[in-house]
């Protein structure tokens, strides 16, 4: 048994509304030698931590973690779609072993994956079933939320069942650090947005096509410095997480969701993704983290990172 740890920020943006070409080209080379080390680690299973952005996960049954065992990518802006190559029995037995150990989670087998699951997975591993892979939601956008502490736990507990198998275990992180892009809240909402919030599975090209055209206008919006509704980038909260990470898991339990909102963003509440993988990784003991990436990028909307980590035995 082993395990490797890749955690990426995603962006929804990226072809619709890019930053200057050589800012493109060095996410590209940081993304390529990532998925050069998952090529040659060779991975048996991949168990990746996700959000989701109202597409697959609502409020008429809003879960604060889920494992899914069975999976489709629903293809929004430019991400894959298609279903995932779920081993369905080991989803099941995770989700035993996530609830014997005290931590409560759903399970799903017809989850719905957006961008923030399905364009890790592309850019690690170069399709959405190259690999066996078993998704795991977190709700990170539909307050009330679950503590970080508990990501971290419901991580723990998952690298505890992998320890029991006999395979190369990838484990992948899949979020933004802060940003606040234009995603709706339920609360004040008009009645139209509250039912695409409590109900708007498998809305149609047209209103998909006016959501992601929402999103690009926000994000020019914000780089020209005309979106005062909403949060700016913060690039000293992003590295402090970052380091918390590397050096000391357990002070991410601190963090409080009133402190993420305030100081990274409603939607840094996504780095639950990373902790969850982080805390996966530290069932294997003591690690070695290195950050290979950190940019804040204003035309994606997004502290942009990416993290690896292996045991240090």
């Amino acid at each position: 048994m082993s395990i490797h740890l890749e955690c990426l920020s995603h962006t929804p943006l990226h072809g619709y509304f890019d930053p200057a070409p050589e800012v493109v080209a060095e996410v590209e080379r940081v993304t390529a030698a990532a998925r050069e080390r998952v090529r040659a680690y060779h991975p048996e299973l991949v168990v990746v931590f996700a959000p989701d952005h109202y597409n697959g996960f609502f409020y008429d049954l809003m879960p604060p973690f889920c494992i899914g065992a069975a999976a489709t990518a629903i293809g929004d802006y430019k991400s894959l779609a298609g279903p995932l190559n779920v081993p369905t029995e080991l989803a099941k037995d995770m989700t035993a072993a996530v609830l014997a150990a005290d931590i409560d989670t759903a399970v799903s087998y017809r989850m719905q994956v957006d961008h923030g699951c399905a364009q890790a997975l592309e850019e690690l591993t170069g399709g959405l079933d190259r690999y066996p892979v078993v998704p795991v939601f977190i709700n990170s956008v539909a307050p009330p939320l679950a503590t970080l502490r508990r990501s971290r736990l419901l991580g723990q507990a998952i690298g505890r069942f992998l320890q029991t198998l006999d395979q190369r275990v990838l484990v992948i992180g899949s979020g933004g650090i802060s940003h606040e892009p234009p995603v709706p809240e339920l609360n004040g909402a008009a009645s139209d947005v509250a039912e695409r919030l409590i109900a708007g599975r498998n809305p149609t090209p047209e209103a998909r096509q006016l959501r992601q055209e929402r999103t690009v206008a926000a994000a020019k919006a914000f780089t020209a410095g005309d979106a005062p509704n909403m949060r700016a980038l913060n690039p000293a909260w992003d590295q402090a997480f970052l380091s918390m990470l590397q050096h000391d898991l357990l002070a991410v339990d601190g963090l409080s969701n009133s402190a993420i909102t305030r100081d990274g963003g409603r939607s840094a509440h996504e780095i639950r993704t990373w902790v969850a993988a982080f805390g996966a990784l530290s069932a294997f003991g003591a690690y070695e983290a290195h950050q290979d990436f950190y940019r804040a990028i204003p035309e994606w909307i997004a502290g942009f990172a990416a993290m690896h980590a292996k045991p240090s035995a």
